[in-house]
């Protein structure tokens, strides 16, 4: 029962930071109707300056996670300014395609950057583990539930509290009403960008925690994040938590449990899971647990 208790616990830490990718995937979809891949780029990057600021700079942990969060989410900014505004009214396909684009530059400049060293971001946590209720637990699955849960909370205060987040919200529902209503539409998205970047610097230094480190490889990782937004829907940010802690959770308890009880699924299933769930969820709800249907009418 212990080691059940702590497989979830890792489940958990694991999900909340695919929920907190995922986020970042869904203000930019609400916000353009574009599917952002370079989201994975921005997170090795964000993983990049949280060390550089830690290590080089000699920033105290917290205030170089802050800085690293500032610096992402001024470079994901420039690049819709450059790269995504011109194709404003462009079918979304395209525009996505744009963005593969954009991960594949990121992605260089990501090797560039650190070539084939492994990075730590300098966390506190380390892998100091701590009693909780008399269960074994590692700090860094309960600072990423922590922090992740925070993140995406300030974000869902700020877009539905804040008269931006209104202005948001607006351009996500219909982007040539909110410009009619007065609506700064590019600016609109543009801290769209602003704040997924941030999130993704935020996820990448969650997942440069681990035990090994951080290589631009890691940037796949972020590719588990598509299920993520599949299962709970690509305009959801509640359907991201939901579906990041159900991805999490069933990715740690394949890991922990399958060579156990289904060995002949091999040692690795782990990393189908995500994708063997998206495909059964594309079946049932193609629009995802929390997606909103799309209504066309004839």
């Amino acid at each position: 029962m212990e080691a059940l208790i702590a497989v979830l616990i890792r489940g958990l830490g694991v999900g909340s930071t695919y929920a907190l990718l995922a986020v970042g995937f869904v203000i930019i979809y609400r916000a353009t109707d574009v599917v952002n891949f370079a989201q994975p780029a921005l997170m090795i990057l964000g993983a990049y300056y949280t060390s550089l600021y830690v290590f080089n700079v000699g920033m105290p942990f917290p205030v170089a996670v802050i800085a690293a969060m500032i610096t992402m989410a001024v470079i994901s900014a420039l690049t819709e300014r450059i790269a995504l505004r011109p194709m404003v009214g462009e079918p979304p396909f395209a525009a996505a395609m744009v963005t593969f684009g954009v991960f594949v530059v990121l992605f260089i400049l990501a090797f560039r950057l650190i070539g084939t060293n492994v990075i730590v971001v300098g966390d506190p946590w380390g892998l100091e583990r701590i009693d909780l209720f008399g269960i074994r637990v590692n700090q860094i699955d309960l600072a990423k539930i922590v922090i992740s849960m925070i993140a995406i909370a300030v974000v869902g205060v700020f877009l539905k509290r804040s008269r931006v987040g209104l202005a948001m919200r607006a351009t996500a529902l219909d982007q040539e009403v909110a410009l009619a209503q007065g609506v700064n539409v590019g600016r609109m998205f543009g801290l769209s960008w602003a704040i997924s970047g941030a999130l993704a610097a935020l996820s990448g230094m969650l997942i440069g925690t681990a035990a090994g480190g951080v290589t631009p490889l890691v940037a796949f990782v972020a590719l588990k994040a598509l299920p993520v937004i599949i299962l709970g829907g690509l305009d959801s940010i509640q359907g991201s938590v939901y579906a990041g802690l159900i991805i999490g959770v069933a990715e740690s308890l394949t890991r922990a449990y399958s060579s156990t009880y289904f060995p002949w699924v091999g040692s690795n299933f782990d990393i189908v899971v995500p994708y063997a769930i998206m495909i059964l969820v594309l079946m049932i709800r193609p629009y995802g647990l929390f997606g909103t249907p799309e209504v066309q009418r004839v």
